[in-house]
């Protein structure tokens, strides 16, 4: 289940250096490891450095400070588009690509391709290479990778010139995040398409609760 964090950053997080603020006056790690110290900025405001290699360090970096877009915009993806690549799609009926993807088939209006290299057809339709040999530029590309693998598929929807790429739930990399908005991506990552599309849509309570709607087709508009 998806629960509605919205990866809000944590009380504490690193400080980051003015040259690496971005223009939205948001903060971005610095880690000054090369000189074996790393600015931190705490909830009162006050920065201290600390040792790179400390564990107060290392968890301070790890924390989340990446925000993606509210419920609100989210909401407002999801119905503005009409079309969905689904990339690390797979034909197994074990993997949650394939659980989104028939979902997708089944409930929305959304035009769905699936590109895997590896694959003929996936549910019944023809699996593509990559996003370039699509029909169509999709409006949402879904993605399915790990996390590693995110960066690389950025780049690939940027070239396809597809607006959104969305991340599915589990998969995390903010350094991807801030690339892919960076190059003019709307970014949605680490949650479900399914769980989001259904909640919107009346299949789903907004805390997550199955309102016992089979059908969550798309509201009108």
């Amino acid at each position: 289940m998806s629960f509605d964090t919205g990866g809000l950053p944590p009380a504490s997080t690193t400080h980051a250096h003015p040259a690496a603020t971005a223009d939205d006056g948001a903060t971005k790690p610095v880690d000054d490891s090369a000189q074996g110290t790393t600015t931190a900025q705490l909830a009162n405001g006050l920065t201290c450095d600390l040792p790179a290699s400390s564990p107060l360090a290392k968890l301070l970096k790890s924390q989340r400070t990446w925000v993606g877009p509210t419920a609100r915009e989210r909401q407002g993806i999801l119905r503005r588009a009409k079309s969905v690549a689904i990339v690390g799609a797979s034909p197994n009926p074990a993997r949650s690509s394939y659980f989104v993807g028939t979902y997708l088939q089944q409930s929305s209006d959304y035009r769905v391709y699936f590109v895997n290299p590896n694959a003929d057809t996936i549910l019944g339709e023809k699996a593509y290479s990559d996003l370039a040999s699509l029909p169509e530029v999709p409006d949402i590309v879904g993605v399915f990778r790990k996390a590693g693998d995110i960066p690389g598929v950025v780049d690939e929807v940027v070239a396809a010139g597809a607006p959104t790429i969305w991340v599915q739930l589990g998969i995390w990399n903010q350094d991807a995040a801030e690339y892919a908005e960076a190059a003019g991506l709307t970014v949605v990552m680490d949650r479900c398409m399914k769980v989001e599309h259904a909640r919107f849509s009346g299949g789903l309570h907004l805390l997550g609760f199955d309102t016992g709607v089979i059908s969550a087709r798309r509201a009108a508009g």
